[in-house]
């Protein structure tokens, strides 16, 4: 069933609403009645989260005799940046993961974005999905502020990612949808994958496969699940960050996700007027890629690629 969950007046007689599609069965056997948000497009640009939210509604829909529970799946919180392919709420210059829990008496942004915390709140899991952006290439990781660590890990060890990102509680922005709601007892997952305005759709299935799996382990789904990997679970000290030292287009030699040794070649960054290689990037340490450059333009300081190093906890 489809609901408006918030919706606003604009101009020229316009209306902006979020949507939210239920899709809910009677538990059986006397189960409790467990509820699953899946929410994605609070960045215009990120489009992985799109492609999620169809297939596991189309799933759940032609099977729903084997749902056990409801799960709410929100599309697109950003309805005017993904209609725009702006990244931030148009007009507004300004970014929908920057303004949660929101405000019942503050400004348009404010006020919806206090509507979805309302109607997500007091789930039993929420899988807010998110894609990088045009300039970076992720694989599918969730991304865990360490006060929730301990809490959140076995879930996320169920989503058949690659990597479990553990960030220090100074990284993790206060005014995100996804600390709000853990703060507030909604257990809530950040996926981050892909790339930005693009569908990988081999990640895509992976990540689908195990909504499938976490909803099999909750006692939400009957259906047959695919076996999902074990991921890598780190910390920030195990990250080392490669950024460029010189202007120009970066041109890798390496595979996104592969092992790499200390003093290897990453790729190059070539000056296009002269032909000539201005930087001959290197890896820091051994470790394994797990962001990589996927926009070819850089500057000094640009982001060229993330390495999982040895310190990280298998």
């Amino acid at each position: 069933m489809i609901q408006v969950i918030a919706s606003a007046e604009l101009a020229v007689n316009e209306r902006i609403e979020i949507r939210r599609n239920r899709i809910s069965n009677r538990p059986k056997n006397g189960a409790s009645g467990k509820r699953v948000c899946i929410v994605t497009g609070t960045h215009g640009d990120e489009l992985e989260g799109q492609y999620v939210c169809a297939e596991v509604a189309k799933i759940l829909t032609e099977n729903k005799e084997l749902l056990n529970g409801t799960v709410d799946i929100y599309p697109a919180l950003n309805p005017l940046g993904i209609d725009s392919i702006n990244r931030g709420i148009p007009l507004f210059d300004l970014d929908m993961n920057r303004i949660f829990p929101g405000s019942a008496d503050g400004t348009m942004a404010e006020c919806l974005a206090a509507d979805i915390i309302a109607d997500i709140s007091g789930a039993d899991i929420c899988i807010d999905i998110h894609s990088s952006n045009i300039y970076l290439k992720e694989i599918p990781q969730i991304r865990i502020n360490e006060i929730s660590a301990e809490e959140l890990i076995p879930y996320a060890k169920m989503l058949n990612c690659d990597f479990i990102w553990v960030h220090s509680s100074a990284t993790v922005l206060e005014s995100t949808l996804a600390y709000s709601l853990n703060t507030t007892g909604t257990k809530t997952l950040v996926v981050e994958m892909g790339v930005g305005m693009r569908i990988t759709r081999e990640y895509c299935r992976q990540l689908t496969i195990g909504i499938f799996q976490l909803l099999k382990n909750l006692g939400m789904w009957e259906g047959e699940t695919e076996a999902v990997r074990e991921p890598i679970i780190s910390s920030d000290h195990a990250v080392d960050f490669v950024n460029s030292d010189a202007d120009g287009i970066f041109v890798p030699c390496v595979d996104h996700w592969v092992d790499i040794k200390k003093g290897e070649h990453i790729g190059d960054v070539l000056n296009p007027v002269t032909g000539k290689t201005v930087e001959y990037v290197v890896a820091p340490c051994d470790g394994r890629i797990f962001t990589l450059r996927e926009f070819p333009v850089v500057y000094g300081g640009s982001l060229i690629a993330r390495i999982l190093g040895g310190k990280a906890d298998a």
